[in-house]
């Protein structure tokens, strides 16, 4: 039973939680639970900055109910900022609200102070131009008596004449528009033809440059690219957190909030489209000059604006976008697509559909050209999805003659072993830990997260860095720090590092015999932790720890990564492999050493563990650009095997031994002259 005088409230996304006094406003939580919330006007409610959007229902992942009836009533101030559909939706002012019983806010994009830093940088990779919309310059002669032939078939036999392009259809809503663009352009104009089938749009004149962008929609984040089709240039990357969030870190969650909730998947897949549609709205304003009234601006805003004075402005918008592709497991591509999710979750996991699909944009409610197509790629298996294709069809694995061990480490760990004779994949369930979720201190990657660590094996003293400032610790004023936070490459750095100096066993547990001040049991709960930032450099006003039980979560989320591969390596017949590669956002950032200490993967060479980036939204790219690599992809998903991990006879005790650190039982010959022979060695 909760104490009657405190409120469970969790804040998503950033996934923050714990137990507040009732009677705090929105914005005073937030603040105590390490949360950034704009408030501009310091909680006057003059600003309307610090919109949120309490959450109404049972959350069985969290084990809370969450009422709009569980905050404050409504106040005069927020009409102001609130109109009447979104308080019906549940949107309140922070610094209005006050928490009366549990609750779980969402904190919308536009009101969050720190936002997340998202690596999902495209990659240069080889692409060869091959896409799937394609535009042909026509000149048409005009209709005469002689010569009545309607308008379209002019275009259709000019187009097969000059590009041998035949039986050419065209979408409705661009035939209505044909013959006043043939007319108003003195019959010269430019055709858009998606897949040499289907006529999708008709521009006036010669027009060389036209747009798509590929999206790859994780669990936590979503990435867009948004590329030149005609030249591949990558013009702008964009990215937000996963609006979803709010329903549970993790696909399980998800699947189960649309059981408990009879209208849940259409709410989710309404947020996921809501996302889409900002994103594109989001890469096209970018396109154009910046508002000339900075008065209001962040500080964020005026700076980008400075970088851009000189740049030459495209001023696109939404309906120059004329193909997308979508990669994403295959839970999230169920829930975009209205598609069941529960058999996914249900032994043996079989997904509605494998095969990719082609779906007008508008049918969706994707704000782009209403013509256009919308291309999702294949799913693999219940646990693997289309982003696990697009990882497949960026890195190729299947081309090479060298075994490969490809990792994409997230919310769900996907796993991909092989080389041309042969492929296997599997899924494991990660968690959310490792970004950041269900730890004590855990928090996305934003301004004040610690993202890099060193503890001294001598004394255990911390040095640290946050995101957002360039100096370490050991070279900063305690106060200049501004910690919030550990985000996921501090996560890593820290377990690794914990285990490296001797804070903790092999087992995880802590070494009980440590004389550092840092190290101590908690007053309230009796369990042990160890201080990684003191109360005077952070933001929030306390110690920010490790607990045990955050290095159990930890060790949970890479003894299933161990696992799998191990398990993957044991089905191949193979016991090391000739390359690993971190794919995903955690692969911009992972310390390859780091990572092998940890026992994040079977041993090998630390020079054979390469990062490639977000490699699921490169092959969506690929896909995007090139429309033989979206054969590609159907014929890979088809002809990787997957593997079932937990059906494996042994699979409980490998599990076990897989969360030791590095391992229980496996020998790091590649770890010798790194960590000490003690450590390694216990």
């Amino acid at each position: 039973m909760g104490k009657p005088d405190k409120a469970k409230i969790i804040f998503q996304p950033s996934g923050r939680r714990g137990e507040i006094q009732k009677g705090m406003t929105i914005i005073e939580a937030s603040r105590e639970l390490g949360v950034d919330i704009e408030a501009l006007c310091g909680g006057k409610k003059v600003c309307g900055k610090c919109k949120v959007c309490i959450e109404e229902g049972f959350f069985e992942k969290y084990g809370i109910t969450s009422s709009r009836s569980h905050a404050s009533g409504w106040q005069k101030e927020e009409e102001e900022f609130i109109n009447a559909q979104q308080r019906d939706t549940g949107y309140r002012l922070g610094c209005c609200a006050k928490v009366e019983g549990d609750l779980l806010i969402f904190v919308p994009e536009e009101s969050r102070a720190g936002k997340q830093i998202v690596s999902k940088a495209a990659r240069d990779i080889h692409i060869e131009w091959n896409p799937a919309v394609k535009h042909y310059y026509v000149e048409i002669a005009e209709p005469s008596f002689e010569d009545p032939t309607a308008d379209l078939e002019r275009v259709v036999a000019q187009l097969n004449r000059e590009y041998g392009l035949k039986n050419l259809d065209i979408d409705i809503p661009t035939l209505r528009r044909l013959p006043t663009c043939l007319r108003e352009s003195k019959w010269k104009v430019t055709v858009a033809v998606w897949m040499d089938r289907e006529i999708i749009c008709v521009l006036p004149g010669k027009v060389d440059d036209y747009y798509g962008m590929a999206v790859d929609v994780g669990t936590t984040t979503v990435a867009a690219y948004f590329c030149n089709l005609a030249t591949m240039e990558v013009v702008d990357t964009v990215s937000m957190m996963n609006p979803q969030c709010k329903y549970g870190e993790d696909v399980m969650s998800r699947i189960t909030f649309h059981m408990m909730h009879q209208d849940g998947l259409f709410k989710m897949s309404d947020d996921i489209i809501g996302c889409l549609n900002s994103l594109v709205a989001q890469a096209c304003e970018a396109t154009h000059p910046p508002s000339k009234d900075h008065e209001n601006e962040d500080k964020e805003r005026k700076e980008a604006a400075n970088k851009l004075k000189d740049k030459q402005y495209l001023c696109l918008s939404p309906s120059d976008i004329i193909d997308m592709t979508i990669v994403g497991n295959t839970a999230m591509h169920h829930i975009l697509l209205k598609l069941n999710p529960v058999y996914v979750g249900v032994s043996p996991f079989p997904p509605v559909i494998h095969k990719s699909m082609d779906i007008k944009a508008r049918n969706l409610g994707v704000l782009i050209h209403e013509s256009a197509y919308i291309h999702v790629l294949p799913n693999e298996a219940g646990f693997v999805g289309a982003d696990n294709v697009g990882v497949l069809i960026a890195e190729e694995p299947y081309k090479k003659d060298e075994i490969q061990l490809i990792i994409d480490i997230g919310t769900n760990g996907e796993l991909v072993l092989g080389n041309k004779d042969k492929l296997i994949s599997s899924s494991c369930a990660t968690g959310p830990a490792l970004e950041g979720a269900q730890l004590t201190f855990g928090m996305r990657a934003a301004p004040g997260a610690i993202e890099r660590i060193k503890i001294d094996p001598e004394n255990n003293e911390v040095d640290y860095k946050v995101i957002g400032r360039d100096a370490w610790r050991s070279y900063s004023k305690p106060e200049e720090m501004r910690t919030k936070g550990i985000c996921g490459s501090g996560i890593l750095d820290l377990f690794a590092e914990l285990y490296y100096s001797g804070v903790i066993l092999k087992s995880g547990r802590f070494y009980p015999e440590q004389k550092s001040n840092r190290f101590r049991k908690n007053a309230e709960n009796n369990q042990p932790e160890f201080v990684i930032a003191w109360a005077h450099e952070t933001t929030i006003g306390k110690d920010i720890v490790i607990t045990q039980k955050d290095i159990r979560q930890i060790q949970l989320a890479k003894g299933a990564l161990y696992c799998g591969c191990k398990l993957m390596m044991r089905r191949m017949g193979i016991d090391k492999v000739d390359k690993v590669k971190i794919a995903g956002a955690f692969g911009t950032h992972v310390d390859r050493k780091r990572a092998l200490i940890m026992g994040l993967f079977p041993d090998c060479e630390i020079d054979k563990i390469i990062s490639v980036g977000n490699a699921a939204g490169d092959g969506a790219r690929a896909a995007l650009l090139n429309r033989k690599k979206r054969e590609e992809a159907n014929w890979v998903s088809r002809n990787v095997e997957y593997i079932e991990l937990t059906v494996e006879k042994d699979f409980q005790q490998q599990f076990m031994e897989a969360m030791q650190i590095p391992h229980m039982k496996d020998q790091f010959v590649h770890l010798k002259g790194i960590v000490p022979d003690e450590i390694l060695n216990q």
